[in-house]
């Protein structure tokens, strides 16, 4: 699964998390740390999406971050 990819990646990602969802603060994403799952809840409340959305959100996130992974290798 491609959201494996932002929990293995967290540290790295961080900075591309927040550029991504500007709303997230950083306690927001440091309360997230790795977890797809607690990604989508933060999403849900900074941004009232439904959790449908949100999960597709992060999954698009994630589909690119591999893209881009897959790219260089």
């Amino acid at each position: 699964m491609n959201r494996d990819i932002i929990e293995g990646r967290w540290n790295e990602l961080k900075g591309q998390i927040k550029g991504q969802w500007a709303k997230l603060t950083d306690d927001d994403i440091q309360r997230a740390n790795g977890k797809t799952e607690e990604l989508v809840g933060v999403l849900q409340q900074r941004y009232g999406y439904e959790k449908e959305e949100a999960k597709k959100q992060v999954e698009r996130f994630a589909d690119s971050v591999k893209q881009r992974i897959d790219g260089k290798n």
